[in-house]
């Protein structure tokens, strides 16, 4: 099983629309945004995924009522982090800071998922590989990069735009 992970979206809707395309060529068979939606359109453009969508609210997810009136319309699985996942024989914590990875109660996770830094993170700790695609929201093209995880060999791949 291959997901894709997205962080930090920051309703950069031209971004959002190209994201849906790279995920949607790359035939992953679910996406994870980590946070940072920002704005409800932001989820209505993600609603053109092939794929269910699930994630969970960063620190500049204020509007919540119109996010998860949008999630709930378009059936995303959101919520406040940690958000736990088994897929494929893994088991997965999504986070938006990855400062909240040293939560107790927060381990014993195949595979951690975060964003917030806006920087590219593939390393393991505490026995797990902890991941962050980085930058999507930039102006710059080249420097935005979303990711995709084979869950199988927790290979990673950045597929950058």
């Amino acid at each position: 099983m291959k997901i894709g992970v997205v962080s930090d979206t920051h309703n950069n809707l031209a971004n959002v629309r190209e994201i849906v395309r790279l995920f949607n060529g790359a035939g992953v068979d679910r996406v994870v945004h980590t946070g940072d939606i920002t704005k409800a359109k932001t989820l209505d453009v993600l609603a053109g995924l092939d794929v269910p969508l699930y994630g969970v609210y960063g620190n500049n997810d204020v509007e919540r009522e119109s996010l998860d009136a949008s999630a709930a319309r378009h059936g995303f699985v959101f919520r406040d982090p940690p958000l736990e996942l088994d897929w494929a024989g893994r088991r997965i914590v999504v986070v938006h800071d990855p400062r909240d990875l040293r939560q107790p109660g927060v381990d014993g996770h195949d595979l951690a998922l975060h964003g917030h830094t806006h920087m590219a993170r593939c390393d393991r700790e505490q026995g797990r590989l902890v991941f962050n695609p980085g930058e999507c929201a930039g102006h710059m093209k080249g420097y935005n990069a979303v990711g995709v995880v084979d869950l199988d060999t927790l290979d990673t791949t950045l597929l950058k735009f």
